[in-house]
């Protein structure tokens, strides 16, 4: 070093003995990280500062400063900051509302941590936090069991995407830990969408429980409830260990159905219902533009609708009628380019008549609800 210096200094040139340079951002984050672990938040807070100023477009720098502010108790100043990062940096990271929420709801703003609760559920309903949030909205407001609330409604989506996500540990735990999330079930069992209610019958009998018996018990009861719901809920219950008899409302009255001897009624097929089946797929085939896939799914739908709504089965006077309805319902499902007019021209038939018997199928299969659905899963899978 010293024979490297004395040429330097003899050339007449001057040379910084230290070469500078900035650390990124992950350098500071770490470092602040180390800090925070040996509970010395003023260096921990300064590392983390310096991260953000380093890169301050980078959402998840703070998103850390905000985390560490928000656990030493600056809530009002951590807020701030993931308010920002959701409105100018990254509107996709959902995990800010529901911190936001958890801080309101420390602060005592309970209108404030409610509404972020909603906002976390709309954008992530199958998030990590979406149990935890339906937990908490629950303990903070009593109403969240719907009374009130129309038929369908935000919160019943988020409530039914839990559902699906079908984590068992997550539902088991909020079910029995949460008499806000029981509640919210049980009166959606009543007045929620008919997916909706399939979901949280199927739901009770894989709980299996005492709770979830006796309220499947007091729903096959019920004198208003549809047939197909009953029927769903009497399988339920046969499949739980030690439900050997429940009592039923038939014909005016209370009936006591013995389990161990009940079987889904499936109707015997009539010989209109085939004619309706055979009349679309002849003119599918004629069309010449279906994969042998879609005889299948249309096959399926019918034979769905007509073992949903027995044994009050509709009456088919015009064959070509249903027929053209089946079509456009099999249309719908898979999101196809397939108009009423269209098929009322192929079949023979008006389009009033197509829309009015197509409404009643999807009355029954939620026939839009399930193909938007499909459409969402196909993008989704496209985009992964």
């Amino acid at each position: 070093m010293k024979e490297a210096k004395s040429k330097t200094a003899a050339s007449g040139k001057k040379v910084a003995n230290v070469v500078p340079f900035e650390q990124d951002a992950r350098f500071y984050l770490q470092k602040g990280m180390f800090y925070y672990q040996k509970n010395r938040s003023d260096k921990a807070l300064r590392f983390f500062r310096k991260a953000v100023s380093v890169e301050p477009k980078n959402p998840f720098t703070h998103y850390n400063l905000a985390c560490v502010l928000s656990k030493l108790g600056r809530l009002k100043e951590a807020n701030k900051i993931f308010l920002h990062i959701v409105s100018e940096l990254d509107g996709m990271m959902a995990d800010c509302y529901f911190l936001l929420a958890i801080n309101y709801g420390m602060l005592e703003d309970l209108d404030k941590s409610r509404e972020y609760l909603m906002r976390y559920l709309q954008e992530e309903p199958e998030g990590e936090m979406s149990a935890e949030a339906i937990e908490l909205l629950t303990s903070i407001d009593e109403d969240f069991a719907f009374t009130g609330f129309p038929a369908y409604s935000e919160r019943d989506l988020a409530l039914e995407k839990v559902l699906q996500a079908g984590r068992a540990e997550e539902l088991n735990r909020l079910y029995s830990s949460s008499q806000g999330f029981r509640r919210a079930l049980s009166n959606r069992l009543y007045h929620g969408s008919d997916q909706f209610k399939e979901d949280i019958i199927r739901f009770y009998g894989a709980m299996n429980g005492l709770g979830a018996e006796q309220t499947l018990r007091e729903f096959v009861k019920n004198p208003w409830i549809k047939e197909r719901f009953r029927q769903l809920a009497l399988l339920e219950l046969k499949g739980m260990e030690g439900c050997n008899k429940v009592q039923i409302f038939v014909n005016g009255e209370r009936q006591e159905l013995d389990l161990e001897n009940y079987q889904n009624e499936k109707p015997a097929w009539r010989k209109e219902w085939q004619q309706v089946l055979d009349c679309t797929m002849k003119n599918m085939r004629r069309s010449d533009c279906y994969a042998e896939g879609f005889f299948v799914d249309v096959q399926a739908i019918w034979s769905d609708f007509i073992n949903t709504v027995y044994p009050q089965t509709p009456r088919i006077v015009k064959t070509a009628t249903w027929a053209a309805a089946l079509e456009y319902s099999l249309a719908r499902f898979h999101f196809l380019n397939i108009t009423q007019k269209e098929l009322a021209e192929e079949y023979g038939v008006s389009v009033t008549s197509i829309s009015d018997k197509y409404q009643k199928i999807n009355e029954i299969l939620q026939i839009d609800e399930k193909g938007h659905r499909n459409m969402l899963d196909y993008l989704k899978s496209e985009y992964d």
